[in-house]
């Protein structure tokens, strides 16, 4: 399977996890695609009926508290972290239709480089949840062989170290 090539970090590093979705953020796309963050906004804004809700949404301000906290944020923030507006998030279908919005030649290269991202990002995740899955399910087996070990230890140890040192004695005595 592919991995994550170093190249692609720089927009890995600008996908963030918003509301249990994948998302990027209008200023970090802005900048991949070499526009200004207000005429990316004015475009979606003068397209909205091509983003529904699953596809574009603003950050609530706690979402953006939250996200400026990390190191990543405030790096990449810059100039426009001061911004009056909330950011726009847009899920990977989002990105998508960015590309119907934004025609120029650099916003169409690096749109087919998030989306190519995008499915490998998935792929690995995938690839995650079955190893994940695998691990549990051995857990889940040994859990049960774990008991009868423990047992075969305590008989073992009972053997070794009898634990009747404090019986009554049977047999005859001998008087001294």
């Amino acid at each position: 399977m592919n991995e994550l090539a170093p190249k692609d970090a720089l927009i890995v590093d600008k996908i963030y996890r918003v509301r249990n979705m994948q998302v990027m953020l209008d200023f970090d796309l802005a900048e991949l695609y070499g526009v200004e963050t207000r005429t990316l906004k004015q475009q979606v804004r003068r397209n909205i009926d091509r983003f529904p809700e699953d596809f574009l949404f603003e950050l609530t301000s706690e979402e953006w508290d939250s996200l400026r906290s990390q190191f990543v944020i405030l790096k990449n923030v810059g100039r426009g972290q001061h911004s009056k507006y909330l950011p726009f998030a847009f899920t990977e279908q989002g990105v998508a239709m960015l590309s119907s919005v934004l025609r120029s030649k650099q916003a169409i290269e690096i749109n087919i480089k998030i989306m190519r991202i995008f499915v490998k990002m998935r792929k690995l995740i995938a690839s995650n949840l079955e190893i994940l899955e695998k691990i549990e399910k051995l857990e889940a087996e040994n859990a049960g062989q774990n008991v009868q070990i423990a047992t075969i230890y305590e008989v073992i140890k009972e053997l070794i170290e009898p634990t009747y040192k404090n019986r009554k004695q049977i047999g005859f005595k001998r008087n001294k």
